[in-house]
């Protein structure tokens, strides 16, 4: 395994302190280690929700080049959101 120094503020290095000292973890690598391991995990759910909301706004985007929308005056927007929760299945709030 590469070595690597890293700085910790003192409530990381607290925090760090107090899980390997619970048992969780067997030294601060290890902890370091896990935290490293939920970060990239995070990372890469991320990127899967960027994708699928630049998906989104694609299929938006196209709906609105077909001409493929409803055009809905302000006065009456509440009415047709209500309408589409129920459209949905959802009860409405």
């Amino acid at each position: 395994m590469t070595t690597r120094n890293i700085s910790l503020t003192p409530e990381q290095d607290a925090f760090v302190e107090k899980v390997v000292k619970s048992g969780d973890y067997q030294n601060a690598s290890e902890a370091v280690r896990d935290a490293l391991r939920v970060l990239q995990q995070r990372r890469a759910e991320d990127a899967l929700k960027l994708k699928a909301l630049r998906m989104h706004i694609k299929a938006g985007v196209d709906a609105l080049e077909r001409g493929d929308f409803t055009e809905v005056d302000e006065r009456d927007l509440d009415e047709y959101l209500e309408g589409l929760t129920v459209t949905s299945g959802k009860a409405a709030p």
